[in-house]
């Protein structure tokens, strides 16, 4: 196994400039999630560390050593495709096997490599069929193994799971994530989907516009994200945001919103009287007030999702997400109160949304 070091690396397309100086650090074991939007230069970046992309400015190494010019078939890696990649032609036995023979390897090791990997992710009836025989799922798993056979210092992962439906998704992560705690392979995994990363990832890179935006564990970016990005990119459903203006009260420390409403805000915070925000809070984080406590809102729709009902309604002249556990009869056009517990409100300044 091996660290994966990225410094400084930069990609351009002509006049078309992809990356901008990105640098990570992923450590020896770690399973890492690029995520962010489309366009972002994820797959991009996953690309050229496999080698597949030439890499404009800067330096990748593995295991401490520079491979900006090594050829990817030396780069000791494996990679699991979008698209599964598997051979037509082939049964799953010389799917799985076939980079072994491509390296000479013998039969007898061929045979018992691809048998362990048959067994670690349970395809062991399904060796002599076709790819076409296969759901979804079991061709990914095959993908999956004609990588483990590999042995690689690294696993790449390049949106593996998009072509699932959202049932097996849920199912095949799983299966990936419990893969990586047996083995301890080096991963670097890349995705659009900001709940494949949460529950996924050792860390997590959010990029944006072909650069680096944060880099924590999954609790970090939800609980304290570095900038609006993040903040609104991570989390399902997103961060609600109302814009307003710092103040003190009689009350403390509040966010007075543009139609006067006045919203609870911590107590230690990096802003200064007057100053233009954004005030963030998370759907969970509202609570239903009685009496003169919290602020009027006004139901819009109400979602339920089974374990939960998500509440869309106008607070502060924003339309606001709010998820109780709770079965409420709440109707379109009734009138509550929501209130925000101010250790669970995030402030962002307005004009460069970083995080206050």
């Amino acid at each position: 196994m091996a660290s994966v070091e990225i410094r400084g690396v930069e990609k351009a397309f002509g006049a078309a400039k992809i990356l901008h100086g990105v640098s990570i650090d992923i450590k020896d074991q770690e399973f890492v999630v690029l995520v962010g939007p489309s366009g972002c230069g994820k797959s991009t970046l996953l690309r050229m560390i496999a080698g597949l992309e030439s890499i404009s400015k800067g330096e990748i190494a593995i295991g401490s050593k520079v491979i900006n010019k090594v050829p990817p078939k030396d780069r000791d890696i494996a990679m699991v495709f979008q698209n599964y990649a598997l051979y037509p032609h082939m049964s799953v036995f010389d799917n799985i096997g076939f980079s072994l023979k491509l390296r000479k390897r013998t039969k007898g090791e061929i045979a018992s490599r691809v048998q362990e990997a048959a067994e670690i992710l349970n395809l062991q009836k399904y060796l002599q069929r076709s790819p076409r025989q296969l759901s979804g799922g079991q061709r990914q798993r095959v993908a999956m193994g004609r990588a483990l056979v590999r042995d690689a210092q690294v696993f790449l992962y390049d949106e593996p799971l998009s072509n699932l439906d959202a049932k097996l998704r849920v199912t095949m992560r799983t299966e990936i994530k419990a893969l990586h705690q047996r083995l301890k392979t080096t991963s670097v995994y890349v995705t659009h989907d900001q709940i494949e990363a949460l529950t996924m990832a050792d860390r997590i890179v959010v990029m944006n516009a072909g650069r680096v935006e944060q880099v924590g564990t999954p609790l970090q970016l939800y609980d304290t994200p570095a900038n609006l990005f993040v903040a609104d990119f991570i989390g399902s459903p997103s961060m609600n945001f109302i814009e307003g203006t710092l103040a003190r009260s009689d009350i403390g420390v509040v966010v007075e919103a543009v139609d006067g409403t006045r919203l609870a805000a911590p107590q230690e915070f990096g802003g200064r009287e007057g100053q233009k925000v954004v005030y963030g809070v998370r759907p969970e984080h509202f609570s239903l007030a009685t009496g003169d406590a919290g602020s009027e809102a006004v139901v819009e729709v109400v979602e339920p999702t089974g374990a939960n009902i998500e509440v869309f309604a106008t607070l502060a002249a924003e339309r606001v997400c709010a998820i109780f556990n709770q079965r409420h009869p709440f109707k379109p056009g009734d009138k509550i109160r929501l209130a925000t517990d101010p250790d669970h409100v995030h402030l962002f300044d307005a004009a460069t949304g970083v995080r206050l």
